[in-house]
């Protein structure tokens, strides 16, 4: 008899462990099972979607500068040269200076996209779950964590070599030289590239994390059935 007993609790005990497994892998409100796996590859397929909808959008024909949420403005320093060049009638130069250099920022990002697949590919069961049923930024987030210092390294070399090939370089050489030989002013000799690289990123972790609040927020922008059955979670929590 008290063989019975010990082998009804142990098999009450399993059926209680696997019943909180499978309870623990539905989305609330559902009878739907959903796995580890399908989680993991749901966040993966929302930062495609975010680099293939948003960030792409950066590396076009001026991405950054037509774009007024990530346009790069002058640092501190430069905006009295654009002030100034401006009140001595070089107001087209001084357009010209702005758009290159928000177009170095586009070339540079055309480099980011292998920097996030390899981040997104490396991205754990618990990384997903964290980020699933985190802030709505949680997803952005884990890839500033993870891409921010090798897109940077990306970025700097072609920004800097960018700014001779789309003029950006000469334009601000002149505007410089311009500015400096005003009589009366204290000259400026900034670090372009540096300013351009925090800015380039800044913008692109800028428009995955609008992408990322579309998902969360809009079952509408959930383009495949995985990404509906995956954020179904998180509209329970």
């Amino acid at each position: 008899m008290r063989k019975i007993l010990v082998i009804v609790l142990a098999l009450s005990l399993t059926n209680c462990a696997e019943l909180s497994h499978i309870v623990s892998n539905l989305p609330i409100g559902t009878e739907n099972p959903i796995s580890s796996l399908d989680i993991s590859q749901g966040l993966k397929q929302a930062l495609d979607k975010g680099i293939s909808d948003q960030v792409s959008k950066l590396t076009q024909d001026k991405g950054f500068y037509s774009n007024e949420l990530v346009r790069i403005a002058l640092p501190e320093e430069l905006k009295k040269v654009d002030e100034t060049l401006r009140k001595f009638g070089l107001s087209d130069l001084a357009d010209k200076g702005l758009i290159a250099l928000n177009a170095t920022a586009s070339d540079a990002v055309k480099t980011a996209t292998p920097i996030f697949v390899d981040a997104i590919k490396n991205m754990s069961f618990n990384d997903a779950k964290n980020i699933l049923m985190g802030s709505n930024n949680a997803a952005t987030n884990y890839l500033t964590a993870t891409t921010n210092d090798k897109l940077y390294a990306s970025f700097s070399p072609v920004i800097k070599n960018s700014f001779d090939k789309v003029g950006a370089a000469e334009i601000w050489t002149l505007l410089i030289d311009k500015y400096n030989q005003i009589p009366f002013i204290t000259k400026v000799n900034p670090d372009l590239t540096d300013y351009v690289t925090e800015k380039a990123l800044t913008g692109v972790y800028t428009m995955i994390a609008i992408e990322e609040q579309k998902i969360r927020t809009d079952i509408g922008e959930r383009s495949t059935v995985l990404l509906q059955k995956v954020f179904a979670l998180q509209d329970g929590k």
